[in-house]
């Protein structure tokens, strides 16, 4: 009878046994899989403030090609870059909602976007340079506030 009560107890030790080491291997799996999406976060929004900030200097050079005498540079070929980093921007910002942990995320990045996007319509000096303010005043906070959702 003794026996047969060790025996048992045994096979439940290492029933247990089992079921916490699973356990423990889910959980670490599941943290690993946390914080390889973290940092894909942490990738994802700095590749789409970087854009929007080039998406942002390159309007502004479009804006002196067309607008300064003599222009900076060729207008056509300030155009084309403009769309080109319009582009990349776009991109950065489809990651970015992809990987979002909350609408408001994307949202936000969404709106950014379309705020660098009035630079192009800028009708004088002074409209370009409160702009400019407002853009980078915007984007500034777009990052601080996603870096405090990625802590």
């Amino acid at each position: 009878m003794a026996s047969v009560i060790a025996v048992l107890g045994t096979l439940l030790g290492a029933g247990a046994n089992h079921l916490f080491q699973q356990r423990t291997a889910v959980r670490g799996q599941l943290l690993a899989r946390e914080e390889r999406l973290r940092g894909e976060r942490l990738e994802a929004y700095a590749a789409y403030a970087a854009t929007l900030v080039n998406y942002r200097r390159a309007l502004v050079h479009r804006w002196f090609c067309l607008h300064e005498d003599p222009p900076p540079g060729d207008p056509v070929e300030a155009r084309a870059r403009s769309y080109e980093r319009l582009n990349e921007a776009e991109e950065a910002l489809f990651r970015c909602r992809l990987l979002a942990d909350s609408p408001t995320v994307g949202e936000r990045a969404a709106e950014v976007l379309t705020e660098v996007k009035r630079l192009h319509g800028a009708t004088d000096r002074a409209d370009l340079d409160a702009l400019r303010d407002r853009t980078r005043d915007r984007i500034n906070a777009w990052v601080d506030d996603t870096a405090a959702s990625l802590r």
